[in-house]
């Protein structure tokens, strides 16, 4: 019923050739790219991919100080709209549906001083970005993570209003279970209510590893993509629990993030799958 998918940003330093083949050995439906588009030949990951049978379900967008949707200086939104657009040309050349855009740089917690003109920086720079992918085909769903990496958008009802005020059809919005566990007081009910507006997962436990690893109950969230049909992929994207996850990939740590938690993590899910109404 489900589509899944897992996120490559997870393979630290790994070349993508062996991350398409270990995703496709597990039985998953895709990959999910991590969102640097030098890093890729667009043209030899599409026949990597055609080669194992699966597909590049989305690209896990990254947003740093330097691609701040939201930064005061419009010379600064340009380059981070600029970057919007080169990940939506590294979508349409794999054959990606989405991209995952942020309003604002992850781990920036401080707003501007006039939230109502920093909220229109941010629609401002969507719109723009979403009107080009728009033209080539590909959607932007729009992510909320939790208080302790932004202030801007913490809940998946947030995501809906800012979709909103852009008015753009190509627009969706995307929930984390991670971030969701931190800030929602049901993650069943506000995919419900996100309902024809979500068109994109992210799993993850309440730890960052592998669901069935944390304290998490994911058949309710199960039964609740479900019963809103939803139609996008689930991607599981996991993080080693350190304050600096990829300090300790580089370090050689969290090897259970490549193949056991690849393995586990769809074998786990598709288990609970079979036992929904």
């Amino acid at each position: 019923m489900f589509r899944y998918s897992y996120n490559s940003l997870v393979y630290y330093g790994e070349d993508y050739k062996t991350s398409i083949k270990r995703v496709a050995r597990c039985g998953y439906d895709a990959i999910e790219l991590y969102g640097e588009p030098s890093e890729y030949d667009a043209k030899e990951v599409k026949k990597l991919c055609d080669g194992e049978g699966i597909k590049v379900s989305s690209i896990c967008s990254l947003y740093t100080a330097e691609r701040d949707l939201a930064h005061p200086e419009q010379a600064a939104r340009n380059k981070a709209i600029d970057y919007v657009k080169r990940v939506s040309d590294l979508a349409a050349g794999v054959g990606c549906p989405v991209i995952i855009v942020a309003p604002t740089a992850c781990m920036k917690t401080k707003g501007w001083s006039k939230p109502a003109e920093e909220r229109a920086w941010a629609i401002d720079s969507i719109r723009k970005g979403a009107e080009y992918a728009s033209k080539i085909g590909v959607g932007l769903t729009i992510e909320c993570w939790n208080r302790y990496e932004t202030y801007f958008l913490n809940r998946l009802e947030q995501c809906v209003e800012l979709l909103k005020e852009i008015g753009l059809a190509n627009l969706g919005v995307m929930g984390d279970t991670f971030h969701m566990n931190i800030e929602e007081d049901s993650i069943s009910e506000a995919f419900r209510k996100a309902g024809p507006y979500l068109t994109h997962v992210h799993f993850a436990d309440s730890n960052r590893a592998s669901p069935g690893k944390g304290h998490m109950e994911f058949k309710p969230i199960l039964q609740a993509l479900k019963d809103i049909d939803y139609k996008g992929y689930i991607a599981f994207e996991l993080l080693p629990a350190s304050a600096d996850p990829f300090g300790t990939l580089a370090k050689g740590g969290g090897k259970e993030f490549f193949d056991a938690y690849t393995e586990y993590a769809i074998t786990y899910i598709k288990t609970i799958e079979k036992g929904l109404q």
